[in-house]
């Protein structure tokens, strides 16, 4: 097993006074060679959004963009006609394809939101552009993972790249293991809120460990905790 550790403290980051953004890849002004992207995942943004503010219509192709807030609500409009307002426990895809426009702002005039954004490379370009979301009740991943993105799974969001996303909500002292679904992929662990060990490797809140080369991995908590797995392909 090989690994890679990406400290909260060691992300990008900007202020805008609108915008709180910290960035785990390079993104925008903020550029790092040695952290372009993890095998086929490309961002991991962590925004926070004043009331009122937010990003204005601007162009995508050719990306799986995921958005999960953590806090709040966004809303969404784009230019296939996809308009929608995602809050907390939902999760919204979108496949840019061939090209389109969208916006997000906070749906709150008053109250900020805290979101992650991610982008995953396609395994195919130039498909049709599609939008859609979904509520996760957070009772379906407590003490357990529970799928929200995934190829192969109606019960989660569908996309276009072997690439699954986990949220799990544990309790201090659990031990889960997580079997690695496609030979080839790795995993990106994103701790959320709380804490965790992965082998020798401990994480706290907003860590993050890229995990290759193996077929399991064993996330043992160390306080209540809060964590994403994004098992992506790594070529």
């Amino acid at each position: 097993m090989k690994t890679l550790l990406y400290t909260a403290t060691s992300r990008g980051h900007v202020n805008h006074g609108w915008l709180d953004a910290h960035h785990s890849f390079s993104f925008g002004n903020y550029y790092d060679p040695s952290r372009v992207h993890f095998g086929m995942l490309r961002v991991l943004n962590d925004d926070i959004v004043q009331g009122g503010m937010g990003f204005g219509m601007h162009p995508h192709d050719n990306m799986e963009i995921i958005t999960i807030p953590l806090t709040g609500a966004l809303e969404h409009k784009d230019s296939t006609g996809g308009h929608g307002v995602i809050k907390q426990y939902d999760v919204q895809v979108m496949s840019a394809g061939t090209g389109l426009y969208h916006s997000e702002f906070n749906h709150s005039k008053t109250d900020f939101v805290n979101l992650l954004q991610i982008w995953v490379f396609p395994k195919e370009k130039n498909i049709t552009p599609r939008y859609d979301q979904k509520t996760f009740l957070p009772t379906e991943r407590e003490n357990k993972l529970q799928t929200v993105v995934a190829p192969d799974n109606q019960e989660a969001l569908y996309v276009h790249q072997d690439t699954w996303f986990s949220l799990g909500k544990y309790e201090a002292g659990k031990t889960t293991d997580y079997s690695i679904n496609k030979k080839g992929n790795g995993v990106y662990l994103f701790v959320i809120e709380g804490s965790v060990t992965v082998g020798e490797q401990q994480l706290g809140k907003r860590d993050a460990l890229g995990i290759y080369d193996t077929e399991t991995i064993t996330i043992t908590t160390t306080s209540n905790t809060e964590f994403l797995l994004i098992d992506v392909p790594m070529n």
